[in-house]
C-alpha cells in the first residue's frame, strides 16, 4: 500500500509562478511541496525582462540582491534597434526599458528598485534555492496526473518518472503553475477566453562574440527586418541578448498552418547568419525549439481549493516582457491569502479575491502583448513592406529613404514616427505599475473615481487610494534611508500614520491580528526629510493607511477619527471575514 504524502499546499510546476509561490509560502512558514515532471529547472533563457514591480516582490521576499548579482543591468538593456541585420543598415532605435532620460527619472521616482534582464534559466534557481532553504520540498521527475477535491482538501495523483510508480499527495490547497498547456487548469475546468496557436515561432539559442555589432548600442533586443521572417506575424527576426555580448537567442517565425520546419543545426545556423549578417564570425548553436504565439486568458483563476497562476492562466507572446512578471505577481498575491486562511486568521472567502484581483490584470497583459505585435506593422508600412514583394524590392524601399526627395523625406518621418510609437512595448511604465485592485479585500474610501493625468499605459501614477500599491518615497530612520515599500510587507498588514495618529496606533494594537505600525514625522520612528511622503500619502498627518502584506492599500482614512478602532475593526472584518 502506497503512503499518502501530506502538505498544506501542493504546487505543480517549478517555473516563475510555481517557484515564487513556493518561496513566498515558505517565507511565511506554510508547508508546501513542488512537483515538476522535468529532471531540472529551465535550461534555456525563455522569459527575461524583470520589471520594477517584480523586483519589489523579490525585494520583499529577500532575493533581490541575488537577482541583481546575476542579471544584465538596466543601462545595458535599452537601445532597442531596428536594422537589416546586425552587420547591416540601422533603421532607427528606441530608448527602452527606462533608459530614456525622462523615463529613467520616472523609474527612480516610482520605486526603490531597478528593472533588469534576468533570463529564466538564472531566475528559477534563485527562487527555488531560496524556497528550498526555507522549507519547500522539491520533487523533480514527478508528473502530475489528476486531482480530486472534497470539502477538506485536494488529493493529487502523481507519477514518479524514475521509479514508474504512482502515489498520492494530499494537500489543503493545490496551485497549478504548470504552464501554457496546464493539466491542472484543464482538470479544474477553468473557463478560458481567446485562442491558442495564432502564429508560430522558433527559438534558437547560440553563442557568438557579437560585441563589434552590439557593444556600442547595448540592448536586450535587436529587430531585423528580413524577408521570410514572420515572428508573431510581424515580419521581423529578433536577436535577443542573453548575456552581453556572447550569448544570444534568436526568435524566427514559421507558418503555423504548415507546421514547424526541421530544426537541424544547419537550418538554425542559416537563420543566425541571415540575422547577424556576418558569414565569417564563429557561431555555436546550443538549442532550437518551436512554440506558438497564444492569445488566451482564464476568466476564473480557481475552482474550489484549486488555484492556477502564471502561464496556466494568461498565455501571450513575449511582447512587453510581461510573462514571468505577471506570473510572479500572481503567486505573490495568492500566497499571503493562503497563509492567513490556513492559520485561521481569515475566512476562506478571502481566496475569492485572487480571481477578482488578478484575472483583470491577466486579461490586460494578454491584450497588451498581442497589441504590441500589431503596432510593429507601421514600421513596414513606412517602408512599403507590407505588400507581397521580392527581397530586392524591400531592399530598394529601404535604400530609397536616403534620397533627397520630398517622398523620401516623408518616408523618413513616417519611419521615425513608427519606431517611436514602439514605446508602448518597450517603455510601458504604467502597464508595469498602475495595477489597481477592486475586490472584497479592498475597502473603498468613498473618494471619486481615479482619473489619469497622462496615458495610463505609458506613465505611472502613484496614489494611496485603496486598491493601489503604496507609493514609494524615501524615508530616514536614524542613519538608514528606507523606502516606504520597505516598511510594509514581510507577510504582515501594516498601518502607517503620523503625528496625531495615536488613535490609529491604539486601534491597531487592539486587533486580534498582528499589525505592524509605522509612524512618519519629525522625531518619530521614520522621518520624511524630502517631504515626498507628505505629498504622496494623500492623507493628513493624523490619517491612516492600512497596507496588505503584498504592499497594496486596503483601507484609507484621511484624518484622525474618534472611532478609529471601530473603523479599523470593520475594515479588517470586511477583508478577512470571520475566522
Amino acid at each position: 500500500m502506497s503512503t499518502v504524502v501530506e502538505t498544506d499546499v501542493l504546487i505543480v510546476g517549478s517555473g516563475p509562478a510555481g517557484a515564487s509561490a513556493a518561496l513566498a509560502l515558505s517565507t511565511y512558514g506554510v508547508p508546501n511541496i513542488v512537483v515538476t515532471r522535468y529532471a531540472s529547472l529551465a535550461d534555456t533563457p525563455r522569459a527575461h525582462i524583470t520589471n520594477q514591480r517584480t523586483m519589489e516582490v523579490l525585494r520583499d521576499l529577500g532575493v533581490e540582491q541575488e537577482v541583481i548579482a546575476q542579471a544584465t543591468p538596466q543601462h545595458l538593456m535599452g537601445n532597442t534597434t531596428f536594422c537589416t541585420s546586425l552587420a547591416g543598415e540601422e533603421l532607427g532605435r528606441v530608448r527602452s526599458w527606462g533608459n530614456d532620460p525622462l523615463v529613467q527619472a520616472a523609474h527612480e521616482l516610482a520605486s526603490p528598485t531597478r528593472m533588469c534582464d534576468m533570463p529564466q534559466h538564472l531566475m528559477e534557481p534563485v527562487l527555488v534555492d531560496a524556497a528550498v532553504a526555507r522549507g519547500t520540498a522539491l520533487r523533480f521527475q514527478t508528473e502530475y496526473l489528476s486531482h480530486t477535491q472534497d470539502a477538506d482538501g485536494v488529493t493529487a495523483s502523481v507519477r514518479d518518472r524514475l521509479r514508474g510508480d504512482t502515489y498520492e499527495i494530499r494537500a489543503k490547497y493545490l496551485i497549478g503553475a504548470d504552464g501554457g498547456r496546464s493539466r491542472v487548469a484543464e482538470d479544474a475546468g477553468l473557463p478560458m477566453g481567446g485562442q491558442m496557436g495564432v502564429a508560430g515561432s522558433i527559438n534558437i539559442v547560440f553563442e557568438a562574440d557579437l560585441s563589434k555589432y552590439t557593444a556600442h548600442r547595448p540592448s536586450t533586443l535587436y529587430w531585423v527586418l528580413a524577408p521570410g521572417a514572420t515572428v508573431g506575424g510581424i515580419g521581423a527576426g529578433l536577436v535577443r541578448c542573453v548575456r552581453p555580448w556572447n550569448e544570444w537567442l534568436i526568435v524566427w517565425g514559421y507558418d503555423v498552418t504548415a507546421g514547424a520546419p526541421d530544426l537541424t543545426t544547419e537550418y538554425a545556423e542559416s537563420v543566425v547568419r541571415q540575422l547577424v549578417g556576418d558569414d565569417e564570425i564563429p557561431v555555436t548553436i546550443k538549442s532550437s525549439s518551436a512554440w506558438t504565439v497564444n492569445e488566451m486568458y482564464a476568466e476564473t483563476y480557481s475552482h474550489g481549493r484549486v488555484f492556477c497562476a502564471g502561464d496556466a492562466t494568461h498565455r501571450h507572446p513575449p511582447s512587453n516582457g510581461l510573462g514571468s512578471n505577471t506570473s510572479i505577481q500572481d503567486s505573490y498575491n495568492l500566497a499571503w491569502k493562503l497563509k492567513l486562511v490556513l492559520d485561521g486568521t481569515a475566512a476562506p472567502k478571502l481566496l475569492d479575491t485572487y480571481t477578482a484581483e488578478r484575472a483583470p490584470i491577466g486579461r490586460q497583459v494578454v491584450t497588451r502583448a498581442n497589441q504590441s505585435i500589431g503596432e510593429t506593422a507601421p514600421i513596414f508600412e513606412a517602408l512599403d513592406g507590407l505588400s507581397p514583394q521580392t527581397p530586392e524590392q524591400l531592399w530598394a524601399n529601404i535604400a530609397a529613404r536616403k534620397d533627397a526627395t520630398e517622398a523620401a523625406e516623408k518616408q523618413r518621418a513616417k519611419l521615425r514616427e513608427a519606431i517611436a510609437f514602439k514605446v508602448y512595448e518597450f517603455n510601458a511604465h504604467g502597464v508595469d505599475l498602475n495595477q489597481r485592485y477592486a475586490s472584497d479585500a479592498i475597502v473603498p474610501d468613498g473618494t471619486p473615481a481615479e482619473t489619469f493625468a497622462r496615458d495610463p499605459e505609458l506613465h505611472h501614477q502613484p496614489t494611496s487610494r485603496p486598491g493601489a500599491r503604496i507609493p514609494h518615497a524615501w524615508l530616514t530612520s536614524g542613519t538608514r534611508t528606507v523606502s516606504t515599500l520597505d516598511t510594509v510587507g514581510k507577510g504582515r498588514f501594516t498601518l502607517l500614520t503620523g503625528i496625531g495618529g495615536e488613535g490609529w496606533l491604539r486601534a491597531a494594537e487592539a486587533q486580534d491580528l498582528d499589525i505592524a505600525t509605522v509612524v512618519v514625522g519629525p522625531g518619530q520612528q521614520y522621518e520624511d526629510p524630502y517631504g515626498d511622503w507628505a505629498r504622496l500619502s494623500e492623507i493628513s498627518d493624523a490619517g491612516a493607511l492600512l497596507v496588505r502584506p503584498d504592499g497594496f492599500v486596503a483601507f484609507r482614512h484621511a484624518t484622525a477619527a474618534p472611532d478609529a478602532e471601530a473603523l479599523l475593526s470593520d475594515a479588517l472584518r470586511r477583508i478577512l471575514g470571520p475566522a
